[in-house]
This record gives structure tokens, sequence and C-alpha cells, in this order.
């Protein structure tokens, strides 16, 4: 039984987090389930704040990567990992609907190139994506894809 709806992302410049504030107040609107957010970079004391987690949730993630050009030159993911180590620990991924990421369109194929990462190297799907704070559609768009998701019954295969 789905007893709220969870929100898990990291946010360094302050864009993820405002998209993910403004998506929790869209939520609360909608459904009388309680949306709790966690910023994995309030965790971040070399991982020993980090729990096993037992409830389902979809995970925001923006883009920091160095180098490369996302195709044939690599690329380096930085500043993010926290998320991907908190995904990890105590296999924490097979709680989560998937990956909604972010980025700037001007970086072309890097663009929320680290949430694709997470989503093949992890086995759960890309939900969607939204540019810098994203808009109000990108809010609406994105919100009642996660209320879908909430909805009972629903599994998760990768659990």
């Amino acid at each position: 039984m789905v007893k709220s709806i969870n929100l898990i992302y990291i946010s360094l410049s302050g864009n993820t987090e405002s998209f993910v504030k403004r998506l929790k107040a869209y939520l609360e609107g909608k459904t009388d389930l309680p949306v709790k957010l966690l910023n994995v970079k309030d965790l971040v004391k070399d991982q020993a704040d980090y729990f096993a987690m037992s409830d389902y949730f979809v995970a925001f993630l923006p883009t920091y990567l160095e180098g490369g050009n996302g195709l044939d030159s690599g690329d380096v993911e930085i500043l993010t990992t926290p998320l991907r180590d908190f995904l990890a620990f105590s296999d924490n991924y097979r709680y989560c609907y998937g990956i909604v990421g972010s980025g700037n369109k001007n970086f072309n194929n890097q663009y929320c190139l680290t949430a694709k990462q997470y989503a093949k190297q992890f086995g759960f799907p890309m939900l969607d994506d939204f540019e810098l704070r994203g808009l109000l559609d990108d809010v609406e768009r994105i919100g009642d894809k996660v209320l879908s998701l909430f909805k009972e019954p629903h599994t998760v295969s990768n659990v």
C-alpha cells in the first residue's frame, strides 16, 4: 500500500530543488498522499547517513559532466555521484520507479545524459526531463506521470 509520494533528488545550484518543490506543491493539490522530499546532498557525510529504502520513489538528477561530448569521446560525472551512491546503497534502486533528468539544452548530446546513464546502469526507466528550473508545463506533465506511478495497484519489476 502506498503511504506517500517520495521524491529523492540532488540539487547543487538550486535548479532541481526549485523544480522539486514546485512539483511537491502541484502534487499536494492533486492527492491526499503526503509528498516527501529528500535531497541526498543533505545526507552526504561519507555515506554514514545513507539508509535502506523500503518505500517506492522517483529520482531527480541534474547533469554535471566534465570532458567529452557525450558521444564518442566520453564524459565524467561530477558533483552528483552521491545520488548514484544512494541508489546503489543497500540496492535502493530496486524501489525507484524511474528517474527524471534536468540540464541545459545548450549542451546538446550531454543534455540529461547522466539520468540516461543511471537508467541504463540501474535498470529503471528515464521518465522525463526538463531544462534548468523547468516550466509550469514541465511541472504539470511530470507531476501527472508521478501521480500515475503511485496509484495502486502498481508493482515494479526490479524489486
